[in-house]
């Protein structure tokens, strides 16, 4: 084919291409130089045109996207991804190096952005789905999983590769564009062959269910002909191969305007954000369904022999993790790669033969390597950039002059950040990600710390996704800074928020992001719901909340005292209504109870250590509320069970005492199923197994117990049971194994060393206990000499 029919005299140049395809990249700027047109026309919005010009910038790296989105409602938004082998994005670049016009002729963003508003169940276009690839007619395969009105959309790319006899369309497009070269012979015949083939399609099956492109089209013939009464025969056009038919079709202006008339239209800002690779790859929400972004740009930029290129960049990423890849297995690789397109009828290895290859030669059969090789290179994790003249809204200026000043890089890979609070910079950044997080705009995701909950450290996970442009164009509605959108936010959400546990959250959360100003505004709202609040599981999820800002607020500079009286008045109703609330509660209740029972004991354990706490009231009345629940036989037996537990570790309960609530609990009278109820509450948990371990007495009642349970009774208790002592670290439940094993009332030193079971002398080992002390002293200080008498008898108990 000669191409003529893209060059007839009058007529514009119109290159049908497919998005984000390489081959058809490379065509195009071979098109480009061999026409030079006088004004190239993009399909894209046309709100888009002033932004041109920075496509020239120096600090301009694709991949990068086009993002509209509602001035009043910055929450509806439209992309239109561009990445470095994206034909619109070649041709745009063409334009601006030889001083050529660049225009965008498709459907404006106002109208796209009202009409998904006005879709009643957001089954319409996925706009955020790159904009532009499922409305093409499927010329990217991923995106066909838009949705459209329409019962039925042609794929039109799985047509053709099904009327070629392949099964797949990549490979197909791969065979007949990819490996054909561009820029050889005829610079137009790979437009003219794609428009013959489009043009029998439409012919066949019309829209192809594809009914707004109808609109869209006849919105892209108007600025067609308004460039070519402006440049006569000089227009190029490049678009989308699906819409070259209906470009090319001649019909009247009235009929066109009449499609346009009357759509819905709001007020639309737009601008550049960088994109990412990995994003690119996604067919849903802000993805454009392009499976290998990372082997199309190594495809693009690849000046000869790609594949030799590639399974070298494999090679030293393999290398890079430490696998042993020579040169020869890359001269293997690439053997076996031309071998296996050869017996596939293939003109050149493709990234299947290229993966197969890699498998076979590089990863011995594995797997586990392969998929390092598809996250780092297939996709990747290329971040562009946008130069920072770009508009945006005051919030995004803000964040980005922070970000800079934190020396806080946005990345597209995944990477831990560990902060030390006590510095001011790692103060600052953690401000900034809690702030953000409050906004909505997940750049980081808190970790757990390496050196534990409640020290001077955090630890963030931060990846930067295009999205969050997005979020961060919807939050400038709160204040045109971080800091003045965090703490309005703060304040709305405290006044809107249902539950309890939401607001004493939310005061955690201001004291995490330092928010002076919000803060009384969260206390009043706590207060007045404290107040109102007469559930007892409602007021045990807020306390923790409230005393890990107390426990931990200093640390971050904030002051707390404000939170001390709401946190002491809490308390005390928990108090109050505890013992009624764990009355006749049914298993699954109780056992929900008995995760508010210890929580309430961990943040009390905490908030006696703090100044502006009551000191050793709140903890004095928690150990009689204990005990009423150990004793009151309406209380489930997991509830009395945890009491009797939380007593002994607090040393408000001997051991003598603790033997005789088992002993009581485990008796024959008591139904087996709430026995093993009150033994998943008293050893289920951290510590538990030990404690049977190390005291004979709760073992032997253990033991006995269990023996004495009926066999008709105990396949009922089993599971309790099981779920119970499997919670143990491998080595308790090995030991308990072997005590068992050996049978209660052996305890003489020589059985205990034969058994391999440490603990269970008949008195207490001195030697080991004073083993303990230089310990102590290393972690207590050097003025701890004067208690040693007291720590070691705490150390025999």
């Amino acid at each position: 084919m000669n191409g003529s029919r893209a060059r007839d005299a009058g007529q514009p140049l119109l290159l049908g291409v497919r998005h984000h395809g390489p081959g058809s990249a490379k065509a195009v700027r071979a098109a480009l130089e061999a026409s030079r047109p006088r004004v190239v026309l993009i399909e894209g919005p046309p709100e888009a045109d002033p932004l041109v010009p920075l496509a020239a910038a120096e600090d301009m790296r694709p991949p990068v996207a086009l993002l509209a989105h509602a001035v009043d409602e910055p929450g509806r938004s439209a992309f239109w991804p561009l990445a470095a082998f994206s034909p619109e994005w070649v041709a745009l670049r063409w334009a601006l190096e030889h001083g050529v016009p660049a225009r965008f002729i498709d459907l404006p963003a106002a109208h796209t952005l009202a009409w998904e508003r006005d879709e009643e169940d957001g089954g319409g276009e996925d706009m955020d789905g790159g904009g532009k690839d499922g409305e093409d007619g499927g010329m990217d395969a991923g995106a066909e999983q838009d949705a459209l009105d329409e019962d039925v959309r042609v794929d039109p790319l799985g047509v053709l590769a099904g009327t070629a006899g392949y099964d797949d369309a990549e490979r197909w497009w791969e065979d007949v564009v990819e490996h054909r070269g561009a820029g050889k012979g005829d610079a137009l015949a790979p437009f003219t062959a794609l428009e013959e083939a489009m043009t029998a399609l439409r012919e066949t099956y019309g829209s192809g269910g594809h009914g707004r492109d109808l609109i869209r089209e006849a919105h892209m013939r108007l600025r067609i002909r308004d460039a070519q009464r402006e440049f006569e025969d000089g227009v190029a056009v490049v678009c989308g191969a699906w819409h070259v038919p209906a470009l090319r079709r001649r019909t009247g202006v009235t009929a066109d305007r009449a499609l346009l008339k009357g759509l819905p239209k709001v007020k639309t800002d737009m601008t550049w954000v960088p994109w990412t690779h990995r994003r690119l790859s996604r067919a849903g929400g802000y993805g454009a369904g392009i499976d290998s972004p990372g082997w199309y740009a190594h495809l693009f930029a690849a000046p000869d022999r790609p594949v030799e290129r590639w399974l070298t960049k494999v090679a030293g990423l393999l290398r890079a993790e430490d696998r042993t890849v020579s040169p020869g297995h890359v001269i293997e690789a690439v053997r076996l790669a031309e071998t296996l397109a050869a017996l596939r009828g293939r003109p050149l290895p493709g990234l299947g033969e290229a993966t197969d290859a890699v498998r076979a030669v590089m990863c011995e059969g594995s797997d586990v390597p392969l998929a390092l090789v598809h996250d780092r290179l297939v996709v990747g994790d290329v971040l562009g950039e946008v130069p920072h003249t770009v508009p945006a809204v005051p919030l995004q200026r803000d964040l980005e002059r922070t970000q800079r000043r934190l020396r806080l890089r946005p990345e597209a890979a995944e990477r831990e950040l560990d902060l030390d609070l006590r510095e001011e910079t790692g103060a600052e950044r953690s401000r900034l990600l809690h702030r953000l997080r409050l906004l909505g705009i997940d750049w980081g995701r808190p970790a757990a710390a390496r050196s534990g909950t409640g020290t001077f450290r955090e630890t963030w996970r931060l990846r930067w996704e295009p999205e969050l442009a997005v979020r961060t164009a919807e939050a400038g509605v709160w204040g045109t800074t971080v800091l003045a959108a965090a703490t309005a936010k703060a304040e709305a959400d405290a006044v809107a928020a249902r539950g309890l546990a939401d607001v004493t959250a939310l005061a955690e959360h201001c004291l995490l992001a330092a928010l002076p100003e919000a803060l009384p505004v969260v206390m009043r709202v706590l207060a007045d719901r404290a107040a109102l609040d007469t559930d007892v599981a409602h007021l045990a999820q807020a306390l923790p909340a409230l005393v890990r800002s107390l426990r931990y607020g200093d640390v971050r500079g904030t002051g707390t005292a404000a939170l001390a009286e709401v946190a002491a008045g809490l308390a005390e109703r928990v108090f109050v209504g505890l013992p009624p609330a764990c009355a006749g509660l049914d298993a699954d209740a109780a056992e929900e109870m008995r995760g508010h029972v210890d929580a309430v004991h961990g943040a009390l354990s905490l908030l006696g250590d703090v100044p502006a706490a009551p000191d050793g009231r709140l903890r004095a009345r928690w150990r009689a509320v204990l005990g009423t629940l150990s004793a009151r036989d309406s209380v489930p037996g997991v509830l009395r069970g945890r009491a009797v537990r939380l007593l002994l570790d607090e040393g408000e309960l001997a051991q003598d005492e603790a033997a005789r609530f088992m002993g009581l609990a485990l008796s024959p009278g008591t139904p087996p199923a709430d026995a093993a109820a009150w033994i998943e509450g008293f050893v289920g948990g951290s510590g538990g197994g030990l404690l049977l371990v190390h005291d004979e007495r709760l073992f032997g009642l253990v033991d006995r117990w269990l023996t004495a349970v009926p066999t008709e009774a105990f396949t009922d208790v089993l599971p309790l049971l099981r779920r119970t002592f499997s919670a143990y670290e491998s080595g308790v439940r090995r030991t308990l194994g072997e005590l068992v094993r050996r049978g209660p009332g052996r305890r003489d030193r020589t059985d205990t060393a034969a058994a391999g079971a440490p603990g269970f002398g008949p008195g207490v080992d001195e030697a080991r206990a004073d083993a303990v002390l230089p310990v102590l002293r290393l972690l207590l200080g050097p003025d701890c000499d004067e208690g040693t008498r007291g720590e070691r008898v705490e150390v025999r108990r």
